[in-house]
């Protein structure tokens, strides 16, 4: 089974490009989605956060008080730190057993899904990593439209995040969402069938 990491800025098509892998049998670890159930599930999470931040960042209910915390870390590059360090740690930690869980499925592969793959670790879990990347212009409209919001929110959205050449600078390989849906479809599954069963393209 192969391990393929996913990243790339928001509004790239990352979902497209999953999707294709979902369609070749391949399983898909979306690594906000990790971080959200572990921040439900883990008691370990939940404490070492506790321990560092103060209990009073969870409320009565144990959930997770995000604007005091992002408060706590805005502005603060320790702060910031630490918080990454404990979280990865825990993300890296699950995303091991969902590799496994899926290469006791048989799965041909897993993507792991996160914006942050490079900093985060988790990088260092795959054999191949893919950076989905496309034109500002592109991705402004793309999160208007997904997400609702105004054009103005939506650049800051995109000027708060790493470039895409950061991205295609520390991965294996590049995904360019230049064209259409369909364009972009067929180009993953050309470079999934490389990366699975070592094709030349």
């Amino acid at each position: 089974m192969v391990v393929i990491g996913i990243t790339g800025p928001t509004g790239a098509g990352k979902t497209t490009v999953l999707n294709v892998l979902r369609g070749m049998g391949g399983a898909v670890a979306d690594c906000d989605a990790v971080y959200h159930g572990l921040l439900r599930t883990s008691a370990s999470l939940r404490g070492e956060l506790a321990a560092r931040f103060g209990p009073e960042l969870f409320d009565e209910n144990g959930g997770l008080r995000r604007k005091e915390l992002g408060a706590i870390v805005f502005g603060d590059p320790q702060a910031l730190e630490a918080l990454n360090a404990i979280t990865h740690r825990h993300i890296v930690a699950e995303l091991e057993r969902l590799i496994a869980q899926a290469g006791a499925q048989g799965r041909p592969a897993i993507a792991l899904d996160a914006v942050a793959l490079i900093e985060s670790g988790a990088g260092a879990l795959c054999a191949a990593t893919i950076a989905v990347t496309a034109p500002e212009e592109t991705r402004v409209r793309r999160i208007m439209e997904r997400e609702g919001i105004g054009e103005e929110y939506a650049r800051a959205r995109i000027a708060a995040q790493k470039p895409s050449a950061w991205f295609e600078a520390r991965c294996t390989y590049t995904l360019r969402n230049d064209g259409d849906k369909a364009a972009l479809e067929e180009r993953a599954q050309v470079l999934f069938t490389q990366i699975l069963y070592k094709e030349d393209i």
